[in-house]
């Protein structure tokens, strides 16, 4: 990917000095030039296009902050009743994730919305063990993980 952006960018550059003109809208032209030219060159360089990286990348921002809501509105719930009657609980997350920065990606993400922590991964690195605040079923929690954040970090790891 850095390859990718990189000629991208010299593309741009080259592009200037070949019109002569040094302005912003320019630049922005040869950029437009220079992905399309990456785009053509894609099986020469290595990795996927990198416009469809950062798509990725965006999409898993974004259900990042879906899920980060939907968790703060559930912990303020908790918070606002007049009796609390959560149930905490601990239990296992099977991952299905096979690459060490994914593992670790999807352990902050768990850990950075309210309500869940992260407790440890497995030494095979098959399981996450983690800490939920209000826990309905382990089935019901797989599932949510699995099909949100788990999806997308998988989505941006694959080449």
């Amino acid at each position: 990917m850095a390859i990718q952006i990189l000629v991208n960018l010299i593309l741009s550059v080259f592009w200037l000095f070949v019109t002569g003109s040094y302005t912003f809208n320019n630049f922005l032209l040869g950029y437009i030039f220079g992905l399309l030219l990456v785009f053509l060159m894609r099986g020469v360089l290595p990795g996927r296009f990198y416009i469809i990286t950062i798509y990725k990348i965006i999409k898993l921002f974004i259900v990042f902050l879906v899920e980060l809501i939907k968790a703060n509105i559930d912990v303020i719930r908790i918070v606002t009743k007049p009796k609390i009657n959560n149930e905490p609980a601990f239990f296992t997350y099977p991952t299905d994730l096979k690459k060490d920065w994914q593992i670790v990606l999807l352990s902050n993400l768990i850990t950075l919305t309210p309500g869940t922590i992260v407790l440890g991964i497995s030494d095979d690195r098959t399981k996450i063990y983690i800490h939920s605040i209000d826990f309905s079923t382990k089935e019901e929690e797989i599932e949510s993980i699995k099909s949100s954040l788990e999806k997308v970090v998988r989505e941006v790891g694959e080449y």
